[in-house]
């Protein structure tokens, strides 16, 4: 079928709400945020959680409902990943927007509380002298609206080791193996997981924050929005395809309703599981279990094979690492010393291929391990 015509509007932006209560499946910020917004004394706020889930949502909505659209391009200054984020840009733009005075007339029947709002998106790619010159402008007259993204919890030390240190990855996979239970327990949720959250804030912009956590969509939450995304463009898509969209997008709303848009224009009106995986990037379920049977069978030529043909294909070797991992720690018939074994050494590859190493050779060694620690061989350098 023809791909059906599209509005250049990115989904995304089409569809996201355009209030504090029409955020989904985040019920506590949701209730809190709406309470404050009835007063207007907003706090400094800092908003966390994995991507997708509706920080960056809540913060413009949160805006537009005290403002309106007359005032707030005057009273809202966004800063987001794509923007500089040295100290330059704290003492010439911020502090250019904090020095022009507000009014205290109201517009459209809206709010209008006076002071202005700065949104911080992806706060932890700013530099810590930014984040320590932007203290200075915390004032009553300056609301702070601070967002950072919590890494992905399965993440390997290769991708965590940009905001937190190498043995606090390897402490994480050892609990996820072995005390599984532990990784809901209060303690550990203070003690453990904040520190990969707050690392990358410095302490004295975080402690004047309101914090508010964003929890992981459900699958069920996804897929009734992108149900209802499907019908508003009519759209196609079956049972197959819709537990296809919320795997692959791994509670990423932002990332499925990406996909699926590019799916709408690539395939048209009817989209099957296939096509969704087509455009996401994601590598398919028989090319991976193709090297995990390489590995298995400890035959180390059969295993080169299967990983010249990963490579051969233009797959991602970082994906394929992400999408082993899965599998060796889902894998019933591998003991858990052996899985340790295995995620220990694609994270350090995962680490090598972040600092530029060479993608067949990461790759084959990690193969090449996996094999010796199913076969209950020393791998070498182990």
């Amino acid at each position: 079928m023809a791909p059906v015509l599209q509005s250049s509007q990115p989904w995304v932006e089409k569809y996201r709400p355009k209030q504090v209560k029409d955020v989904a499946h985040q019920d506590e910020v949701v209730r809190v945020l709406t309470n404050t917004l009835e007063t207007t004394n907003c706090p400094h706020m800092l908003f966390y959680g994995p991507p997708g889930t509706g920080k960056t949502t809540t913060a413009l909505a949160i805006a537009h409902q005290l403002y309106g659209p007359e005032l707030y391009k005057s009273r809202v200054l966004e800063l987001n990943a794509s923007d500089d984020r040295g100290i330059n840009v704290v003492r010439t733009k911020i502090k250019n927007f904090a020095a022009v005075a507000v009014g205290t007339v109201r517009h459209g029947g809206y709010p209008c509380p006076p002071y202005k709002i700065i949104i911080l998106d992806e706060a932890d790619s700013m530099t810590e002298d930014a984040q320590a010159s932007a203290i200075t402008f915390v004032t009553d007259l300056i609301l702070f609206c601070v967002i950072q993204a919590e890494k992905n919890g399965k993440m390997h030390a290769g991708a965590r080791n940009a905001f937190a240190s190498y043995e606090l990855a390897n402490l994480q996979l050892v609990i996820r193996l072995y005390f599984p239970e532990l990784m809901s327990s209060t303690l550990l949720r203070t003690d453990f997981r904040n520190d990969l959250i707050w690392c990358r804030i410095i302490e004295p912009l975080a402690s004047r924050c309101a914090k508010f956590r964003f929890k992981p969509l459900t699958e069920e939450i996804m897929s009734t929005r992108i149900l209802y995304i499907c019908k508003e463009e009519g759209l196609n898509l079956d049972s197959e395809a819709l537990s296809t969209l919320s795997s692959i997008s791994q509670g990423d709303l932002r990332r499925a309703i990406t996909y699926l848009q590019g799916a709408a224009r690539l395939f048209g009106s009817s989209i099957s599981s296939k096509d969704l995986i087509s455009v996401s990037g994601v590598i398919p379920e028989d090319v991976v279990q193709a090297l995990v049977s390489a590995c298995k069978s400890g035959n180390f030529d059969t295993a080169d094979k299967e990983v010249k043909n990963v490579i051969a294909e233009g797959y991602s070797v970082s994906q394929m690492l992400s999408q082993l991992y899965d599998v060796i720690v889902e894998s019933d018939d591998i003991s858990d010393e052996q899985k340790a074994r295995i995620c220990k050494k694609i994270a350090e590859a995962d680490k090598c291929l972040i600092d530029g190493a060479d993608e067949y050779l990461q790759l084959l060694g990690v193969a090449s391990n996996t094999m010796c620690a199913i076969s209950n061989m020393l791998a070498f350098g182990s």
